[in-house]
């Protein structure tokens, strides 16, 4: 079952990318007493995740942070150095943190996972976005198969206050 709006993130250790290297991070540490913008994409250096997605949030991480988002988090069922390969060659440059969840152990959790084998890619996840506040759901955003319009940075922007 798909997690929901009011539902609490699942406890877990997640792995960021960070320039020194691969670093644990629970999930508690991430969304604990903080709000934070979580969008996941079905693959790093994917042509729709590299062209609109990623590069939305980049340009639009003031203008979350002036709405009191703390952390604008990217989830990928990617290793963790592959994660930081693209946050370089995407000009990240911590505007977004990086999160590898190379066996889909947390999208699966979420209940957002996908099987993408016929495209050549395994387990994946969804693509979707949510806003989580203080560790509870608070919007939940989840694409039709192909589409890419409600897990926008843009469209985030406007559920926020």
């Amino acid at each position: 079952m798909a997690i929901k709006v009011g539902d609490s993130i699942p406890a877990m250790t997640l792995t960021k990318a960070t320039d020194a290297g691969p670093a644990q991070v629970t999930t508690d540490e991430l969304f604990k007493g903080r709000t934070v913008a979580l969008f996941s994409v079905p693959g790093a250096f994917t042509p729709t995740c590299s062209a609109k997605h990623l590069p939305g949030f980049v340009t639009h991480a003031d203008g979350f942070a002036a709405k009191g988002v703390d952390e604008i988090v990217c989830l990928s069922v990617n290793d963790v150095f592959v994660m930081s390969a693209w946050a370089k060659a995407s000009g990240v440059d911590g505007k977004v943190t990086m999160i590898a969840d190379g066996s889909a152990d947390f999208t699966r959790a979420l209940g957002l996972e996908m099987d993408a084998s016929r495209f050549g890619m395994g387990m994946r996840g969804q693509r979707f976005s949510m806003i989580v506040k203080d560790g509870v759901v608070a919007t939940l955003n989840v694409e039709d198969p192909g589409a890419f319009a409600v897990s926008s940075a843009e469209h985030m922007m406007s559920q926020l206050a």
